[in-house]
């Protein structure tokens, strides 16, 4: 069974291992210590391919292994990796010990998790091919809708990972609180996405900046910005209650964040951006179609009505010369422009120097990017 012991068999492997390194994700996680990372995923996952609570059979532990290193470990691991950047900040220099290294490692995987489970389920209910650039789980052969029950599983696990590390904290039942709420307000985001896009009763008069905010706000703002953070600010015995502004910023960065995602899937280079954009196939509410409804006459919104998700390329070009006409990219930059300068200026008004740090980190890695 699980050792109550402070320091599982595994943890304690993962820290003789690391003995004789010197603070190393002090370096930076998302570039040189990626690795040392993973090796926290492997540790988490033997942990539960052992959990007491179920008699695992050779074939169900086999199986629940393939199916974690499919989906858990395989994209750019940012968010999990912002946990322990946004934790050093916070900690303003101090020289992290070896057990908070690995704790902000584990909350960064919950996350990684959360975002496992978010992506086999939006895969199947979006009838996508491709994720991470491999087919999706759940057209994996033999696995086909076992999938759901692997993203269940999936999201059962980070209950129990947060019990065996977390449960002799403090700030154990705010760990549980927090990832249940962003996980209830990112479906409520996915349900507002699916509900205004439903197949046969295409409709652009839904397609508003109120619609989009919403959908962008609590489907992918909460769980990809403010979580990792929260995180690292319960680590760092913060109450969450004091950081109502944090949240709203880290917020507001996601949307912008969703804003340049939409922007890139129409004019983003391929080979940089590492896809095709198709939102104007998949008729998605982005943010460009809901400025091009804002700013088309009526002839200009007859265009849009007769090509906007519509997967021949001749229908997609016309779109996107329309968007061209109405000067989009231009808006872009302006809305980018003004986003920056009103961001940056929020941060630095904050009192307290290591938040700023903080939110000055995420705001840099995503001003102007071009993937």
């Amino acid at each position: 069974m699980w050792p109550i012991l402070k320091c599982s068999r595994w943890r304690l492997g993962f820290l003789i291992a690391n003995k004789h390194k010197h603070n190393f994700f002090s370096r930076g996680m998302a570039s040189s210590n990626k690795s040392e990372f993973l090796k926290v995923y492997s540790v988490l996952k033997s942990e539960l391919l052992q959990d007491p609570a179920f008699d695992f059979t050779n074939h169900s532990r086999q199986w629940i292994d393939q199916m974690l290193d499919y989906n858990v470990p395989g994209g750019k691991l940012n968010r999990g990796l912002s946990v322990i950047d946004s934790y050093k900040l916070l900690k303003q220099g101090k020289e992290l010990n070896e057990d908070e290294i690995f704790l902000a490692s584990v909350l960064g995987w919950c996350i990684e998790w959360l975002q496992a489970y978010f992506l086999i389920l939006d895969d199947i209910m979006d009838g996508s091919h491709s994720r991470r650039g491999q087919i999706c789980w759940f057209r994996v052969e033999k696995v086909g809708m076992i999938a759901i029950n692997d993203a269940l599983l999936l999201r059962n696990h980070i209950p129990r990972i947060l019990k065996k590390h977390f449960r002799d904290k403090q700030y154990y039942v705010d760990l549980l609180d927090i990832f249940n709420e962003i996980e209830f307000q990112t479906a409520s985001g996915q349900m507002i996405d699916l509900i205004t896009t439903l197949e046969g009763q295409k409709d652009l008069s839904l397609y508003r900046l109120p619609v989009h905010r919403r959908i962008v706000q609590y489907k992918t703002a909460y769980y990809s910005f403010y979580l990792p953070v929260a995180c690292a600010l319960l680590m760092a015995g913060e109450d969450l209650e004091n950081h109502v502004e944090v949240k709203n910023l880290l917020v507001e960065m996601g949307t912008y964040f969703q804003v340049q995602d939409d922007y890139l899937d129409c004019f983003g280079d391929p080979k940089v951006i590492g896809k095709i954009g198709t939102d104007i196939e998949d008729y998605k509410c982005s943010w460009l179609v809901v400025q091009a409804l804002e700013r088309a006459n009526e002839d200009q919104k007859k265009v849009l009505s007769e090509n906007y998700g519509k997967t021949d390329q001749t229908c997609v070009e016309r779109v996107k010369e329309l968007y061209g006409d109405l000067g989009l990219q231009e808006v872009f930059a302006e809305y980018e422009k003004n986003s920056y300068e009103k961001l940056i200026s929020s941060i630095e008004g904050h009192p307290n120097r290591a938040v700023q740090a903080v939110l000055k980190s995420f705001l840099g890695k995503i001003y102007k990017r071009q993937n």
